[in-house]
């Protein structure tokens, strides 16, 4: 019986799938950008927390009720957090997130992907110093907001750039060239009835 529930789950999945490929892109995006920021968020609170134990009572207090790192900490924490979780996101996205590989498993793909992601990285760790040392919000609330805002710019960069058709210039390209060939032969075979 749950090998028949499993088989007609995977069905609706790949009905669904069919017909709302966007939003199962987006969904799966955001599980994997998840996954993503969980792992940017953990390895940023290491990062807190060997910078300054005494500001943390006990490990979960880097996240409650914890005392106010510096400035270098917050920054170079958040930074580190972002480049691990990007290989893990890196990976999750080939493999499960886009449909359309694009030139992703490429070695232009890839290097595409690390300069799209710097300028993530920038735009995060650029929030946090304006959030965080200049305006004065709370560590974790900047951490959100920047997460926010450089989940919508990864999706966008990454959707137009890295996992687009590759084929879908080459058919413009194919279809230009047999309406002109179907043209000339047309063409050629006026004249020829004109003679």
């Amino acid at each position: 019986m749950e090998k028949k529930e499993r088989k007609s789950l995977k069905i609706w999945y790949e009905k669904f799938n069919e017909s709302h490929k966007n939003l199962c892109e987006i969904i799966r995006f955001v599980i994997v950008g998840g996954i993503a920021t969980l792992i940017d968020f953990l390895v940023t609170a290491i990062i807190l927390y060997l910078f300054d134990p005494s500001l943390y009572p006990k490990f979960y207090n880097v996240w409650i009720n914890g005392g106010d790192p510096t400035t270098i900490a917050a920054v170079i924490s958040s930074g580190l957090g972002f480049c691990i979780s990007l290989v893990a996101n890196y990976l999750l996205s080939v493999l499960f997130v886009y449909e359309e590989k694009g030139n992703s498993k490429t070695i232009k793909g890839i290097i595409l992907f690390v300069v799209l992601s710097v300028g993530g990285l920038l735009l995060n760790m650029l929030g946090m110093w304006l959030g965080y040392d200049i305006c004065g919000i709370n560590e974790w609330i900047t951490k959100i907001a920047m997460t926010l805002i450089v989940l919508i710019y990864n999706y966008v960069t990454r959707k137009l750039f890295i996992f687009k058709r590759e084929d879908s210039y080459e058919n413009v390209n194919q279809s230009t060239s047999f309406q002109n060939t179907t043209i000339n032969s047309n063409t050629d075979s006026i004249s020829e009835n004109q003679e």
